[in-house]
């Protein structure tokens, strides 16, 4: 159908895209001076990006398009068309050099080098691509828009020859051994997805999401806390009714669970994040989202199931406060409903089985911006997209986040009874007991242990503000046992996404195994509602010589 259009004729192009010239060399070029001067010899047709990509469908498709007389002729001329202009695959990867960077983003072709020195996540990672087709690692975890957002026109060189690219070679192919696929029929168990996931992850993104620190010692603990504490049932009691629900913050949920903020979702799932929200809508739980979440918030907020979804946010100050600022404000207009400041990461943990992983991997978070790199350390991604946490966060920032909101504000990392105190008498909302999933200081306590402190020490702090929770819940047992010491809710991170792997249908499976199990332990408990839970049906003596007894001060703290 191409034939059929008279070179006389041209696209009639809507004045709202914007025009700009696509300047494709028609000869190969090794150096930055002489691509300028092959650049503005070429003479290409003038395409907004958008229109380019309407053309190309319009011709495949052979669509219905409306044409205008002219005297000339902006499609590409004969020898172009028939690909003379692609600039082939050996002439990007002559420019593999911090000095000279291109890189090939799906099939065009952009020269890096001025971008990679003032990006915010550092040059590393854009020159260890330099020269390459950086698609594979780009595209399943950038949001959309990163590209057009974030380049200037003229970092776009032209078109790569599609038939000159090198060919990627799959795992079956080079030999590696393809393990069987567990069916979400078969998992019966949240810890039944931690196999399950390891299996569909890539290695990287494995290492990422269940590595701990260090030695991995706290990490242990977390898990350890809960089976540490026993029950003490009633019996005789009339079960027929196990109401889960419960309110955090004011706001309903059906669970006394919610998914915690567990960031670079899309190294599960393309989609990410969106589909944890449409997996807590579908089940009506609260979702808490990540500073680091891979894609865009707005993105995540529209993927709810329904107008009264709520959301909670989990804010990481960034060092530049205009940015930290900037998504406050992006919050409080998108409709979340709560702020909890992540205060445990001054420092990003060292989590080794993350470091020595060095496969070819990028992650761009769609909020923060944080991204991957890789230096002497290794490669981890934990440490990579932290850089830029603000370690100076201090109490006096409590009031400097007031100013920028109104919602309810928490505090995410609280570890010891003494900051839980201090929390509360500084009028916090709620207070959140973690120790970042055993994936920042190895040795520090599990969550479990700083409720216990709080019950022996100061339990008014559980009447002053809400407590909450995460760090090794699996069952819903742990869920009950938390809650029979005070806490008003359970988060759960890994757990939700390892279930990701099976998208939509995954999430909402987990959800529904812990509103079984939590039913059940009600039930067996001799309870019907959560509010009938206390500390007079559980058996914490295992863990009673663990904890303080009075809150221990520095010579220079001020006690309250």
């Amino acid at each position: 159908m191409m034939n059929t259009i008279r070179p006389s004729l041209r696209l009639s192009i809507p004045r709202t895209i914007p025009r700009r010239v696509i300047q494709v060399p028609k000869r190969v070029f090794s150096d930055s001076s002489s691509r300028r001067a092959a650049k503005s010899q070429a003479k290409i047709f003038q395409l907004g990006g958008a229109a380019a990509a309407s053309l190309a469908i319009a011709y495949a498709l052979n669509s219905p398009i409306r044409l205008e007389e002219a005297g000339d002729d902006p499609s590409p001329s004969k020898d172009l068309a028939v690909g003379r202009a692609l600039i082939p695959f050996t002439e990007v990867n002559k420019h593999n050099t911090p000095e000279d960077c291109w890189v090939i983003i799906d099939g065009r072709v952009y020269d890096l080098t001025a971008f990679a020195e003032i990006h915010p996540g550092g040059a590393g990672h854009i020159h260890r691509v330099a020269g390459r087709d950086a698609s594979g690692i780009f595209n399943p975890i950038h949001p959309p828009g990163t590209i057009e957002n974030g380049l200037d026109e003229e970092a776009f060189i032209g078109l790569v020859d599609p038939m000159t690219l090198p060919k990627t070679i799959s795992k079956v192919e080079s030999g590696e051994k393809k393990e069987k696929k567990i069916e979400l029929a078969e998992i019966i168990g949240l810890p039944d997805f931690d196999e399950a996931a390891r299996r569909l992850l890539t290695g990287k993104a494995w290492a990422y999401m269940s590595s701990g620190a260090t030695d991995q010692y706290t990490l242990d603990l977390n898990r350890n806390a809960f089976n540490s504490i026993l029950f003490r049932p009633r019996i005789m009691v009339d079960v027929d009714v196990a109401d889960t629900r419960t309110t955090m913050l004011g706001y309903e949920t059906s669970l006394p669970i919610f998914i915690s903020p567990a960031g670079m979702a899309k190294l599960a799932h393309p989609e990410g994040e969106c589909l944890l929200a449409k997996g807590a809508g579908q089940c009506d739980i609260i979702q808490m989202i990540s500073t680091n979440a891979s894609a865009p918030l707005p993105d995540i907020i529209s993927s709810r199931k329904s107008s009264d979804q709520t959301f909670f946010m989990q804010l990481y100050v960034d060092r530049n406060r205009e940015k930290s600022e900037n998504l406050i404000k992006k919050i409080n207009d998108l409709g979340l409903k709560a702020i909890f400041v992540t205060v445990d990461a001054a420092a990003p943990g060292k989590r080794e089985a993350d470091e020595r992983s060095r496969a070819e991997v990028e992650v761009a978070s769609g909020i923060s911006g944080g991204k991957i790199s890789n230096d002497n350390k290794g490669g981890g991604i934990g440490r990579s997209v932290g850089g830029f946490i603000d370690p100076k966060l201090n109490w006096k920032d409590i009031e400097w986040l007031r100013k920028h909101t109104t919602l309810p504000i928490g505090l995410k990392g609280i570890q010891t009874v003494e900051d839980a105190m201090k929390a509360a008498e500084m009028g916090v909302d709620a207070i959140y007991l973690s120790n970042h999933g055993g994936r920042a200081l190895d040795g520090s306590p599990p969550a479990m242990y700083t409720l216990l402190e709080i019950n022996k020490q100061c339990p008014q702090i559980l009447k002053k503000c809400e407590v909450y929770l995460d760090g090794g819940c699996r069952r819903g047992t742990d869920v009950v046992k938390a809650l029979c010491l005070g806490a008003k809710g359970v988060g759960m991170g890994r757990p939700f996404l390892y279930s990701l792997t099976y998208g939509e249908e995954g999430v909402v499976h987990a959800i529904e195994i812990m509103r079984d199990e939590i039913q059940t332990t009600l039930r067996l408990l001799g309870v019907n509602r959560l509010d009938q839970l206390g500390p007079h049906l559980i058996n914490t003596r295992a863990l009673d010589n663990l904890v303080f007894d009075q809150p221990s001060f520095a010579p220079y703290e001020k006690p309250l």
